[in-house]
Protein backbone atom coordinates (compact mmCIF):
# COMPACT_ATOMS: atom_id res chain seq x y z
CA UNK A 1 0.00 0.00 0.00
CA UNK A 2 2.65 2.19 0.89
CA UNK A 3 4.25 1.74 -2.38
CA UNK A 4 1.33 2.50 -4.40
CA UNK A 5 1.05 5.52 -2.13
CA UNK A 6 4.18 7.13 -3.04
CA UNK A 7 4.36 6.61 -6.66
CA UNK A 8 2.53 9.25 -7.77
CA UNK A 9 4.55 11.32 -5.78
CA UNK A 10 7.83 10.09 -7.84
CA UNK A 11 6.64 10.60 -11.00
CA UNK A 12 6.15 14.37 -9.91
CA UNK A 13 9.67 14.74 -7.93
CA UNK A 14 12.03 12.75 -10.40
CA UNK A 15 11.31 15.02 -13.39
CA UNK A 16 11.43 17.85 -11.06
CA UNK A 17 14.85 17.07 -9.62
CA UNK A 18 15.84 16.33 -13.66
CA UNK A 19 14.58 19.68 -14.72
CA UNK A 20 16.66 21.31 -11.84
CA UNK A 21 19.50 19.49 -12.68
CA UNK A 22 19.84 20.37 -16.45
CA UNK A 23 19.37 23.45 -15.19
CA UNK A 24 22.28 23.86 -13.22
CA UNK A 25 24.68 22.72 -15.96
CA UNK A 26 23.20 25.62 -17.71
CA UNK A 27 23.98 27.92 -14.99
CA UNK A 28 27.72 26.37 -14.59
CA UNK A 29 28.00 26.62 -18.30
CA UNK A 30 27.01 30.28 -18.65
CA UNK A 31 29.34 31.01 -15.36
CA UNK A 32 32.05 29.65 -16.96
CA UNK A 33 31.92 31.50 -20.18
CA UNK A 34 31.67 34.62 -18.37
CA UNK A 35 34.33 33.63 -15.76
CA UNK A 36 36.82 32.86 -19.42
CA UNK A 37 35.50 36.07 -20.92
CA UNK A 38 36.63 38.24 -18.06
CA UNK A 39 40.09 36.72 -17.95
CA UNK A 40 42.18 39.32 -19.72
CA UNK A 41 43.06 38.07 -23.20
CA UNK A 42 47.36 37.28 -23.56
CA UNK A 43 48.27 38.92 -26.73
CA UNK A 44 51.26 37.32 -28.73
CA UNK A 45 53.56 39.69 -30.31
CA UNK A 46 56.62 38.73 -32.85
CA UNK A 47 60.11 39.16 -30.89
CA UNK A 48 61.20 43.17 -31.15
CA UNK A 49 64.71 44.11 -30.30
CA UNK A 50 62.36 47.47 -29.05
CA UNK A 51 59.61 48.58 -27.13
CA UNK A 52 58.18 51.25 -26.38
CA UNK A 53 61.52 53.23 -26.74
CA UNK A 54 63.07 50.74 -24.42
CA UNK A 55 65.88 47.98 -25.75
CA UNK A 56 64.98 44.52 -25.16
CA UNK A 57 68.10 42.79 -25.20
CA UNK A 58 68.33 40.24 -22.23
CA UNK A 59 64.84 41.50 -21.61
CA UNK A 60 61.54 39.20 -22.01
CA UNK A 61 58.39 41.16 -22.57
CA UNK A 62 54.72 40.38 -22.49
CA UNK A 63 51.11 41.78 -23.56
CA UNK A 64 47.92 41.55 -22.36
CA UNK A 65 45.23 43.88 -21.99
CA UNK A 66 43.22 45.17 -18.63
CA UNK A 67 39.98 42.91 -17.48
CA UNK A 68 36.90 44.12 -16.75
CA UNK A 69 36.82 45.69 -12.97
CA UNK A 70 41.04 45.27 -13.18
CA UNK A 71 42.88 47.48 -11.30
CA UNK A 72 46.63 48.33 -11.22
CA UNK A 73 46.87 46.26 -8.09
CA UNK A 74 45.39 43.70 -9.53
CA UNK A 75 47.95 43.12 -12.51
CA UNK A 76 51.18 44.13 -10.45
CA UNK A 77 50.43 42.37 -7.37
CA UNK A 78 52.27 39.01 -8.59
CA UNK A 79 55.43 41.25 -9.00
CA UNK A 80 55.78 44.30 -6.95
CA UNK A 81 54.98 45.22 -2.89
CA UNK A 82 51.62 46.48 -1.84
CA UNK A 83 53.77 49.13 -0.30
CA UNK A 84 55.40 50.19 -3.80
CA UNK A 85 51.73 50.02 -5.63
CA UNK A 86 50.58 52.35 -3.05
CA UNK A 87 53.49 54.94 -3.62
CA UNK A 88 52.14 54.49 -7.35
CA UNK A 89 48.73 55.33 -6.81
CA UNK A 90 49.37 57.93 -4.48
CA UNK A 91 52.39 59.87 -5.37
CA UNK A 92 52.48 59.47 -9.51
CA UNK A 93 48.66 60.86 -10.30
CA UNK A 94 50.19 63.89 -11.76
CA UNK A 95 52.06 62.15 -14.32
CA UNK A 96 49.11 59.26 -15.14
CA UNK A 97 46.43 58.89 -12.37
CA UNK A 98 46.15 54.95 -12.12
CA UNK A 99 42.19 55.31 -11.68
CA UNK A 100 41.47 56.53 -15.27
CA UNK A 101 42.75 52.61 -16.43
CA UNK A 102 40.35 51.03 -18.77
CA UNK A 103 39.22 47.83 -19.47
CA UNK A 104 40.29 46.76 -23.02
CA UNK A 105 43.48 48.70 -22.88
CA UNK A 106 46.96 47.10 -23.39
CA UNK A 107 49.41 46.65 -21.27
CA UNK A 108 52.94 45.29 -21.24
CA UNK A 109 55.60 43.94 -18.79
CA UNK A 110 59.07 43.75 -19.15
CA UNK A 111 60.80 41.17 -17.29
CA UNK A 112 64.80 40.14 -16.77
CA UNK A 113 65.43 37.28 -19.17
CA UNK A 114 67.13 34.89 -16.26
CA UNK A 115 66.49 32.53 -13.63
CA UNK A 116 64.63 35.53 -11.54
CA UNK A 117 62.48 37.03 -14.48
CA UNK A 118 62.25 40.46 -12.20
CA UNK A 119 59.55 43.31 -13.43
CA UNK A 120 62.02 45.63 -15.19
CA UNK A 121 59.18 47.71 -16.24
CA UNK A 122 55.20 48.04 -16.58
CA UNK A 123 53.54 50.01 -19.95
CA UNK A 124 50.19 50.92 -19.67
CA UNK A 125 48.27 52.52 -22.81
CA UNK A 126 46.85 55.45 -22.35
CA UNK A 127 45.40 55.59 -26.23
CA UNK A 128 46.65 54.13 -29.36
CA UNK A 129 49.70 56.98 -29.19
CA UNK A 130 50.58 57.58 -25.69
CA UNK A 131 51.50 55.37 -22.74
CA UNK A 132 53.22 55.23 -19.24
CA UNK A 133 56.32 53.83 -17.93
CA UNK A 134 56.46 52.34 -14.89
CA UNK A 135 60.34 51.83 -14.39
CA UNK A 136 61.39 49.55 -11.85
CA UNK A 137 65.12 48.85 -12.77
CA UNK A 138 66.89 51.19 -9.94
CA UNK A 139 64.61 53.15 -7.80
CA UNK A 140 61.10 53.82 -9.40
CA UNK A 141 61.01 56.73 -12.45
CA UNK A 142 57.51 56.94 -13.60
CA UNK A 143 56.98 59.12 -17.55
CA UNK A 144 55.19 59.34 -20.29
CA UNK A 145 55.90 58.57 -23.99
CA UNK A 146 54.73 58.38 -26.94
CA UNK A 147 55.22 55.55 -30.26
CA UNK A 148 56.41 56.58 -33.38
CA UNK A 149 53.55 57.84 -35.68
CA UNK A 150 54.20 57.27 -39.27
CA UNK A 151 51.87 59.12 -41.62
CA UNK A 152 50.54 58.18 -45.41
CA UNK A 153 48.58 60.79 -47.48
CA UNK A 154 45.67 58.80 -49.21
CA UNK A 155 42.81 59.50 -51.55
CA UNK A 156 39.13 59.26 -51.72
CA UNK A 157 36.22 59.50 -53.60
CA UNK A 158 32.73 58.83 -54.30
CA UNK A 159 29.02 60.01 -55.81
CA UNK A 160 26.39 60.53 -52.59
CA UNK A 161 23.44 58.03 -52.68
CA UNK A 162 21.48 58.74 -49.81
CA UNK A 163 23.62 60.48 -47.52
CA UNK A 164 27.26 61.14 -46.92
CA UNK A 165 27.01 58.65 -43.91
CA UNK A 166 25.64 55.96 -46.07
CA UNK A 167 27.39 56.67 -49.20
CA UNK A 168 31.09 55.70 -46.78
CA UNK A 169 29.47 52.94 -45.45
CA UNK A 170 28.72 52.08 -48.98
CA UNK A 171 32.02 52.57 -49.98
CA UNK A 172 34.06 51.21 -47.37
CA UNK A 173 35.34 54.54 -46.43
CA UNK A 174 36.04 55.26 -42.51
CA UNK A 175 33.23 57.04 -41.08
CA UNK A 176 35.96 59.49 -39.43
CA UNK A 177 36.40 61.21 -42.75
CA UNK A 178 33.27 61.42 -43.23
CA UNK A 179 33.11 63.90 -40.31
CA UNK A 180 35.70 65.41 -41.31
CA UNK A 181 34.86 66.02 -44.67
CA UNK A 182 31.64 67.87 -42.99
CA UNK A 183 33.22 69.96 -40.69
CA UNK A 184 35.67 71.43 -43.81
CA UNK A 185 32.43 72.41 -45.85
CA UNK A 186 30.07 72.90 -42.79
CA UNK A 187 29.30 76.72 -43.67
CA UNK A 188 29.37 76.36 -47.60
CA UNK A 189 27.82 72.49 -48.40
CA UNK A 190 24.43 71.81 -47.10
CA UNK A 191 24.70 68.31 -45.71
CA UNK A 192 20.88 68.00 -45.03
CA UNK A 193 20.15 68.90 -48.74
CA UNK A 194 22.51 66.87 -50.91
CA UNK A 195 21.07 65.06 -53.52
CA UNK A 196 21.92 61.54 -55.08
CA UNK A 197 24.71 62.06 -57.79
CA UNK A 198 26.80 64.82 -55.84
CA UNK A 199 30.17 63.89 -55.11
CA UNK A 200 33.08 64.38 -53.34
CA UNK A 201 37.08 63.74 -53.47
CA UNK A 202 39.57 64.19 -50.90
CA UNK A 203 42.95 63.68 -49.81
CA UNK A 204 44.00 62.74 -46.64
CA UNK A 205 46.54 61.49 -44.42
CA UNK A 206 46.22 58.41 -42.06
CA UNK A 207 47.95 57.24 -38.64
CA UNK A 208 49.41 54.45 -38.32
CA UNK A 209 51.45 52.78 -35.81
CA UNK A 210 53.26 49.64 -35.31
CA UNK A 211 52.02 48.84 -38.56
CA UNK A 212 48.24 49.49 -37.96
CA UNK A 213 45.99 52.15 -38.97
CA UNK A 214 44.48 54.14 -35.84
CA UNK A 215 42.71 57.40 -37.48
CA UNK A 216 42.58 60.20 -39.60
CA UNK A 217 45.52 62.98 -39.16
CA UNK A 218 43.90 66.04 -41.14
CA UNK A 219 42.59 66.30 -44.93
CA UNK A 220 45.14 67.86 -46.92
CA UNK A 221 42.56 69.64 -49.51
CA UNK A 222 38.88 68.50 -50.73
CA UNK A 223 36.31 69.36 -53.70
CA UNK A 224 32.73 68.47 -53.31
CA UNK A 225 30.34 69.09 -56.03
CA UNK A 226 26.60 69.61 -55.02
CA UNK A 227 23.52 71.07 -57.27
CA UNK A 228 25.54 72.95 -59.86
CA UNK A 229 28.41 74.01 -57.80
CA UNK A 230 32.03 73.24 -57.42
CA UNK A 231 33.44 73.57 -53.85
CA UNK A 232 37.14 73.51 -53.09
CA UNK A 233 38.96 73.23 -50.13
CA UNK A 234 42.37 73.79 -49.26
CA UNK A 235 44.50 73.51 -46.01
CA UNK A 236 46.89 76.44 -45.15
CA UNK A 237 48.47 76.72 -41.69
CA UNK A 238 49.58 79.95 -40.60
CA UNK A 239 50.91 82.15 -37.39
CA UNK A 240 50.60 78.73 -35.62
CA UNK A 241 46.63 78.81 -36.98
CA UNK A 242 45.23 76.05 -38.97
CA UNK A 243 41.84 76.74 -41.88
CA UNK A 244 40.12 75.95 -44.77
CA UNK A 245 40.56 78.15 -47.85
CA UNK A 246 38.66 78.10 -51.28
CA UNK A 247 40.93 78.07 -54.80
CA UNK A 248 41.38 82.06 -54.55
CA UNK A 249 41.95 82.36 -50.94
CA UNK A 250 38.44 82.47 -49.45
CA UNK A 251 37.99 81.31 -45.83
CA UNK A 252 35.22 78.36 -45.77
CA UNK A 253 34.06 79.11 -42.35
CA UNK A 254 32.35 81.75 -40.72
CA UNK A 255 32.85 83.09 -37.22
CA UNK A 256 30.70 83.01 -34.55
CA UNK A 257 30.36 85.85 -31.82
CA UNK A 258 31.91 85.11 -28.84
CA UNK A 259 28.59 85.04 -26.40
CA UNK A 260 25.06 85.71 -27.37
CA UNK A 261 24.82 88.59 -24.70
CA UNK A 262 26.72 91.78 -24.79
CA UNK A 263 26.41 92.62 -21.27
CA UNK A 264 26.42 89.70 -18.52
CA UNK A 265 28.76 87.73 -15.85
CA UNK A 266 28.62 83.90 -16.20
CA UNK A 267 26.73 82.10 -13.08
CA UNK A 268 27.38 78.52 -13.90
CA UNK A 269 30.09 77.04 -16.27
CA UNK A 270 29.78 73.94 -18.70
CA UNK A 271 30.51 70.84 -15.93
CA UNK A 272 29.46 66.84 -15.93
CA UNK A 273 28.36 67.43 -12.35
CA UNK A 274 26.20 70.29 -10.72
CA UNK A 275 23.84 70.50 -8.07
CA UNK A 276 20.73 71.59 -9.67
CA UNK A 277 19.35 74.92 -7.71
CA UNK A 278 15.83 74.00 -7.69
CA UNK A 279 15.91 70.25 -7.89
CA UNK A 280 18.58 69.85 -5.60
CA UNK A 281 19.74 66.98 -7.04
CA UNK A 282 23.59 66.29 -8.82
CA UNK A 283 23.15 66.45 -12.61
CA UNK A 284 25.11 67.28 -15.75
CA UNK A 285 24.61 70.97 -16.92
CA UNK A 286 26.34 71.16 -20.33
CA UNK A 287 26.42 74.71 -20.51
CA UNK A 288 26.84 78.06 -19.66
CA UNK A 289 24.51 80.19 -17.55
CA UNK A 290 24.61 84.12 -17.98
CA UNK A 291 23.28 86.26 -15.46
CA UNK A 292 21.83 89.40 -17.28
CA UNK A 293 18.59 91.17 -16.18
CA UNK A 294 15.20 90.24 -17.70
CA UNK A 295 14.70 91.52 -20.63
CA UNK A 296 18.15 91.65 -22.05
CA UNK A 297 18.15 91.02 -25.41
CA UNK A 298 20.19 87.19 -26.46
CA UNK A 299 21.56 87.28 -30.28
CA UNK A 300 21.92 84.19 -32.26
CA UNK A 301 25.42 83.24 -31.87
CA UNK A 302 25.64 82.67 -35.76
CA UNK A 303 24.08 82.59 -38.94
CA UNK A 304 21.72 79.73 -38.90
CA UNK A 305 18.09 78.20 -39.02
CA UNK A 306 15.60 78.29 -36.25
CA UNK A 307 14.10 74.27 -35.30
CA UNK A 308 12.59 75.24 -31.93
CA UNK A 309 10.96 77.80 -30.72
CA UNK A 310 8.47 77.92 -27.80
CA UNK A 311 7.88 76.03 -24.32
CA UNK A 312 9.74 73.20 -23.77
CA UNK A 313 9.65 71.89 -19.94
CA UNK A 314 12.05 73.10 -17.64
CA UNK A 315 13.63 75.53 -20.02
CA UNK A 316 10.95 77.13 -19.92
CA UNK A 317 10.88 79.59 -23.46
CA UNK A 318 13.07 77.84 -25.74
CA UNK A 319 14.99 78.47 -28.95
CA UNK A 320 17.18 76.64 -31.27
CA UNK A 321 19.16 77.31 -34.19
CA UNK A 322 20.95 75.24 -36.42
CA UNK A 323 23.93 76.80 -37.65
CA UNK A 324 25.17 74.06 -40.64
CA UNK A 325 25.57 70.49 -40.50
CA UNK A 326 28.18 70.15 -37.61
CA UNK A 327 26.80 72.99 -35.64
CA UNK A 328 23.53 73.74 -33.31
CA UNK A 329 22.87 76.45 -30.56
CA UNK A 330 20.08 76.71 -27.57
CA UNK A 331 19.05 79.52 -25.72
CA UNK A 332 17.03 78.48 -22.88
CA UNK A 333 14.57 80.53 -19.74
CA UNK A 334 14.03 83.32 -22.07
CA UNK A 335 10.93 85.86 -21.09
CA UNK A 336 9.71 86.15 -24.54
CA UNK A 337 10.78 85.87 -27.78
CA UNK A 338 11.87 88.66 -30.64
CA UNK A 339 9.56 89.43 -33.61
CA UNK A 340 9.10 86.86 -36.58
CA UNK A 341 10.96 84.27 -34.48
CA UNK A 342 9.25 80.71 -35.27
CA UNK A 343 10.58 77.44 -36.46
CA UNK A 344 11.57 77.96 -40.00
CA UNK A 345 13.11 81.27 -40.07
CA UNK A 346 16.73 81.79 -40.66
CA UNK A 347 18.62 84.29 -38.73
CA UNK A 348 21.66 86.23 -39.29
CA UNK A 349 24.75 86.34 -37.05
CA UNK A 350 23.66 89.04 -34.21
CA UNK A 351 20.78 89.16 -35.01
CA UNK A 352 17.65 89.56 -31.94
CA UNK A 353 16.60 86.74 -31.29
CA UNK A 354 14.79 86.77 -27.75
CA UNK A 355 15.06 88.48 -23.96
CA UNK A 356 16.42 87.15 -20.92
CA UNK A 357 14.12 86.00 -18.10
CA UNK A 358 13.22 83.15 -15.99
CA UNK A 359 10.78 81.54 -17.27
CA UNK A 360 11.23 77.06 -16.20
CA UNK A 361 13.06 75.80 -13.60
CA UNK A 362 15.07 79.02 -13.27
CA UNK A 363 15.17 80.97 -9.76
CA UNK A 364 16.36 84.43 -11.12
CA UNK A 365 16.97 86.02 -14.62
CA UNK A 366 19.62 84.22 -16.46
CA UNK A 367 19.93 83.26 -19.78
CA UNK A 368 21.03 78.63 -20.50
CA UNK A 369 23.34 79.00 -23.40
CA UNK A 370 24.10 75.70 -25.04
CA UNK A 371 26.15 74.48 -28.27
CA UNK A 372 26.17 71.14 -29.80
CA UNK A 373 28.98 70.04 -32.21
CA UNK A 374 28.07 66.80 -34.06
CA UNK A 375 24.51 66.56 -31.54
CA UNK A 376 27.17 66.32 -29.21
CA UNK A 377 27.59 69.29 -26.15
CA UNK A 378 30.42 71.05 -25.91
CA UNK A 379 31.40 73.63 -23.34
CA UNK A 380 30.85 77.21 -25.29
CA UNK A 381 33.77 78.89 -23.67
CA UNK A 382 36.15 76.52 -25.22
CA UNK A 383 34.16 77.07 -28.96
CA UNK A 384 37.23 78.11 -31.59
CA UNK A 385 35.48 80.89 -33.26
CA UNK A 386 37.27 80.01 -36.98
CA UNK A 387 38.65 82.92 -38.75
CA UNK A 388 36.62 84.27 -41.49
CA UNK A 389 39.15 86.11 -42.82
CA UNK A 390 40.71 85.27 -46.24
CA UNK A 391 44.71 84.56 -46.89
CA UNK A 392 46.50 87.42 -46.43
CA UNK A 393 48.03 89.38 -49.04
CA UNK A 394 51.32 88.76 -47.59
CA UNK A 395 50.91 85.24 -47.61
CA UNK A 396 49.28 84.79 -51.12
CA UNK A 397 52.33 83.48 -53.01
CA UNK A 398 53.56 81.17 -50.68
CA UNK A 399 48.97 79.91 -50.79
CA UNK A 400 49.01 80.03 -54.80
CA UNK A 401 52.09 77.52 -54.65
CA UNK A 402 49.73 75.16 -52.76
CA UNK A 403 46.73 75.56 -54.58
CA UNK A 404 48.84 74.78 -57.52
CA UNK A 405 50.22 71.54 -56.23
CA UNK A 406 47.17 70.43 -54.74
CA UNK A 407 44.99 71.35 -56.90
CA UNK A 408 45.58 68.95 -60.02
CA UNK A 409 45.70 65.81 -58.05
CA UNK A 410 42.41 66.46 -57.09
CA UNK A 411 40.68 66.66 -60.19
CA UNK A 412 42.85 63.97 -61.36
CA UNK A 413 41.07 61.37 -58.98
CA UNK A 414 38.30 59.62 -60.67
CA UNK A 415 34.90 59.34 -59.57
Amino acid sequence: MNRLKLTPRLWIILPAMACIFILLIIFGVILFKQIVKDIPPVINEPPRSEAYNIKLENRGIAYSKTGNNQNLSDILAPYISAGLIDKIANSTADIFDVRKMHSGNAYARITANDSTHRLLYFIYEINSIEFVVYDFCDSLKVYRDKKKVKVAVKTASGQISGSLWRTFERLDLNISLALDISEVFAWTVDFYGLQNGDSFKVIYEEMYVDGRMIGIDKILSAYFHTGTRDYYAFLWEGKGKKAYFDENGQSLQRSFLKAPLRFSRISSRFTGSRMHPILRIARPHFGVDYAAPSGTPVEALGEGKVTEAGWKGGYGRFIAIRHNSVYATSYAHLSGYAKNISPGVHVSQGQVIGYVGSSGLSTGPHLDFRVYRNGSPIDPLHLESPPSEPVPASFMPQYKTLVTRWKPKLDAIKL
